[in-house]
């Protein structure tokens, strides 16, 4: 068994944020949804390492909509500087980020930020 994606919660007609978020600042590509999915709204993600998925995160939808205050999705970074200039691009596009549990996971250094929506996600890279 192995983990096909993970959902999060988005508000309805936000596409446009959630493409500025997990495109632009997160560096993910957008697919399109199925044709049967389609017309539910929200948008599909994925990260690639060669020619293979390695992550992929679908924002659906919630009415009423709750952001996603302490459930994540964990995403991990190959090296420091990659999560480095990750985290820059972040914080340069005005989404929250914090640095308060940088050291507090054996063996990665990480980060927290948050989605145009509040939804929390965690960006880790190995420590050594």
């Amino acid at each position: 068994m192995r983990l096909h994606h993970v959902q999060l919660p988005m508000p309805r007609g936000q596409e446009a944020e959630a493409r500025r978020f997990y495109g632009e600042a997160l560096g993910l590509s957008e697919v399109p949804k199925p044709p049967s999915l389609a017309g539910r709204g929200g948008c599909w993600f994925r990260a690639f390492n060669a020619d293979a998925v390695v992550a992929e995160i679908h924002l659906g939808i919630d009415d009423p909509f709750i952001p996603a205050k302490k459930a994540h999705p964990g995403m991990v970074c190959n090296s420091v500087e990659e999560w480095e200039t990750l985290a820059g691009r972040i914080d340069s596009m005005g989404y929250e980020l914090s640095w308060a549990e940088r050291e507090t996971f054996e063996g990665y250094l990480r980060f927290h930020a948050r989605d145009g929506f509040g939804n929390r996600l965690e960006i880790m890279t190995p420590s050594s």
